[in-house]
């Protein structure tokens, strides 16, 4: 029986550095071969942190509790929309922000689980003006940067507005995002004002403090333990956040890597914190929504 590798936290900050930092797998690759002896041992413990697009998710796409479909929103902006199957009448929204590889089959799935939980659930593509999300994760990373930020979060405010309009939708309106998502969705909530009713970002990169007193929403934050690079911008957003009256949580996952409730990445996933999190998501998205 051949034993996996031993991951180490050097190892996953070398691979959070070229994910949102370089993008440089090259560089990447020759640093974590010298870390760890040869590339066969570099190449499996890659492997094992990064993401699998092909991974099976939690709800299929062709679970019967759930209807989805592609749409197109705003100035040909794309995304994945999914609702309960039985629902009869309008559904509160939640608008569910990708990571920084665009809208991959994890996040297909996590609209669908959004929706299980009686919400209409929409997972906009940020790369849809690039084309749209490549099966090259790679190709996804570059491309994001290539994203101008406050084009996104004008986007994503579109997103919002779309979702309170639409047919299906009560018109109070929630976001939850994931990592780069997680950004966006403490942006958004500086932006959108009162057309968000509340947002739950997952380890995001905070928004300026000066911006703070902007927010309307209701925040309910996670963090990783470790995850030094955005922990940093804790203390100054939590200060802001009180000094505004912005209501809000802030739970840490101690132990927990950045993109811990990503179950595609075997290294990175941590399920006691994953599903913890997610009830503390979905108990505040129906608490703040219905």
């Amino acid at each position: 029986m051949t034993e996996h590798p031993r991951i180490t936290q050097e190892m996953i900050n070398l691979y959070d550095e070229f994910t949102h930092v370089t993008n440089d797998r090259a560089d990447f690759m020759r640093r974590l071969t010298e870390l760890v002896g040869t590339s066969e041992a570099a190449q499996a413990i890659a492997a094992m942190i990064s993401a699998n697009m092909s991974a099976a998710g939690i709800l299929p796409e062709n679970d019967s509790r759930i209807k989805s479909e592609f749409v197109t929103y705003g100035d040909q902006m794309t995304g994945y929309l999914a609702w309960p199957a039985s629902a009869a009448g309008r559904l509160p929204a939640v608008l569910v922000v990708h990571e920084n590889r665009g809208l991959v089959p994890h996040i297909r799935d996590v609209v669908r689980r959004v929706a299980l939980e009686g919400f209409l659930a929409f997972g906009p593509d940020f790369l849809s003006p690039l084309g749209g999300t490549p099966d090259d994760e790679d190709k996804g990373r570059d491309m994001i940067g290539k994203l101008e930020t406050p084009k996104v979060t004008e986007q994503a405010v579109a997103a919002v507005r779309w979702l309170k309009a639409h047919e299906k939708s009560t018109g109070k309106v929630g976001a939850i995002g994931f990592c780069w998502g997680g950004g966006v969705v403490n942006r958004l909530a500086v932006a959108a004002g009162s057309d968000l009713t509340v947002a739950i970002p997952y380890y995001g990169a905070q928004p300026p403090a000066a911006d703070v007193p902007k927010i309307r929403a209701e925040l309910l934050l996670h963090y990783a333990g470790n995850d030094e690079r955005i922990n940093a911008g804790i203390p100054a957003y939590k200060d802001a956040l009180a000094a505004a009256g912005v209501k809000h949580e802030i739970h840490m996952y101690e132990g927990a890597q950045h993109a811990f409730n990503n179950d595609t990445t075997e290294a990175r996933y941590n399920k006691a914190a994953a599903d913890l999190a997610w009830s503390r998501t979905t108990a505040t998205l129906k608490r703040a929504l219905t």
